[in-house]
């Protein structure tokens, strides 16, 4: 059930009065809180509906057995209910690709595998609600959060806003809003047309004519595409899945906010970094706090000395990789990633160095310099394979002159708005919601059937899947 459509739109419209409803009653709330997100889960298939709920109970039943044992069983209980997590996760999602790696390996060996590939579906957002189960469990392991009813932490795993593409919602951010009932009165209306309005505009009209325009064809067949047109096809690529996911996060947040319940920003102008350090401070920020608090601290952080700390950033964007997706460009993307981070952390620690103060003429070329090492590492990311991302970087060199039907002024045009919109001063985005709230309730109504016409309008017929459900 894509969030941009008539289907769920009629979904909200039937949750969010009776979520208002119940809501006083919290007992009542959160069953049925839970099986509203249960429906909008089996929309894509009505089977993985089990695996959530063994996702729930698992992980519920691990963390109060955590909380009532010593420290020395309840360590072998986290990894139970780590390895748990894991092993639904890997064969899910990895049980295919590991086993086409290890019959390629065996391969040049002359050695056959007696292993099958089993073309295993995918469930939408295993990787999300897998990765809050682990920060569940293993912040009641640490003390930092005390396991709740089977019902709060059901509501909290499941939600639907969050639960097929994050943001992933740490226990501690939301868990503590079941325990009370919202209040209508507090809710900030405003904020949450526009984040869904914004959300869409991005997703329908900017990703969406981005990857009908010119991603898809640039990465489908690049060998038939000039060199200005791969380039373009790589910089729309970025400007894609920034939209794309930052119209679902902006969404979800969004929707969430008209339930009463507030999620954390998950996106801070990432194409306005200044380092790749500063990038992964703006992208995914959910993800990066993560992988942070939940791999690379307790790989040892930057504790055991310089090698050591590189090791870490490596192995953490390698798992970060991994996460996007089961295939070795992942990885690769992962390691660009790590090797830029291990490189400035170098840079930064070399004998002598000083940092020379800031200028505008600095910063315009770090954010170029960085913007450019995200746009490398993402040809890895969209590419099928190695000899795809391999055939986009020889392409931007070789087919200069050659004709570029496909860089129009409307992919131009959206592009400019996908990374314009990102130096925005914060009071802009501020003072249109402020303007916004002012208006009549009637008022606002008209603006925003008018915005939603013009998305209709402007974006490509259909709405295309978020490209972070495959995550």
């Amino acid at each position: 059930m894509l969030f941009p459509t008539a289907t769920f739109a009629i979904f909200f419209m039937i949750v969010l009065p009776l979520s208002w409803l119940l809501m006083p009653r919290g007992e009542r709330w959160r069953p049925f809180i839970v099986a509203a997100s249960f429906v909008f889960y089996s929309a894509w298939d009505w089977r993985f509906v089990f695996l959530l709920a063994v996702s729930v109970v698992w992980n519920h039943v691990f963390a109060h057995a955590i909380h009532r044992n010593a420290t020395a069983r309840s360590k072998g209980l986290l990894v139970a209910a780590l390895a748990g997590n894991v092993a639904l996760l890997g064969y899910f999602k990895y049980y295919d690709f590991f086993v086409s790696s290890t019959h390629n390996l065996f391969a040049l060996a002359g050695v056959d595998v007696p292993l099958e590939v089993r073309g295993i579906v995918l469930p939408v957002g295993i990787s999300f609600f897998t990765f809050m189960g682990i920060a569940y469990v293993v912040d009641v392991y640490r003390g930092d959060f005390e396991p709740v009813s089977l019902s709060k932490f059901a509501a909290y795993l499941s939600f639907f806003p969050h639960l097929v593409a994050g943001p992933i919602v740490r226990p501690g951010e939301l868990i503590p809003q079941l325990e009370t009932p919202r209040d209508p009165r507090y809710v900030d209306t405003a904020r949450a047309f526009f984040l869904i309005g914004t959300g869409l505009f991005m997703k329908v009209v900017i990703s969406n004519h981005l990857a009908s325009s010119i991603v898809d064809d640039v990465f489908g067949a690049p060998n038939q595409h000039s060199s200005l047109e791969v380039l373009v096809g790589v910089y729309a690529y970025a400007v894609q899945i920034y939209a794309d996911f930052f119209g679902y996060t902006s969404m979800a947040i969004g929707l969430a906010l008209l339930l009463g319940f507030r999620f954390p920003q998950n996106f801070d102008s990432p194409y306005a970094a200044v380092s790749i350090q500063d990038f992964w401070r703006r992208w995914h920020m959910t993800l990066s706090r993560w992988l942070r608090d939940y791999v690379y601290i307790p790989l040892g952080g930057n504790r055991g000395g310089r090698l050591l700390t590189y090791r870490n950033l490596m192995l953490t964007m390698l798992i970060g990789g991994l996460w996007h997706g089961a295939g070795w460009t992942f990885v690769a993307w992962g390691a660009i990633h790590g090797a830029a981070l291990a490189s400035e952390r170098w840079w930064h620690e070399r004998p002598g160095f000083v940092e020379r103060p800031s200028t505008p003429l600095r910063r315009a070329w770090q954010r170029f310099a960085t913007f450019h090492v995200v746009c490398f590492a993402w040809i890895f990311f969209r590419s099928d394979s190695f000899a795809d991302a391999w055939e986009i970087i020889v392409r931007l060199f070789t087919a200069w002159g050659e004709p570029s039907p496909l860089v129009t002024g409307g992919v131009l045009a959206a592009m400019a708005v996908g990374i314009g919109s990102q130096y925005l001063p914060t009071r802009f985005p501020l003072g249109l919601m402020a303007r916004f709230s002012r208006l009549p309730v009637p008022a606002q109504a008209v603006v925003l059937s008018v915005a939603l016409l013009g998305t209709h309008t402007l974006g490509p017929e259909g709405v295309a899947p978020f490209i972070y459900f495959q995550f």
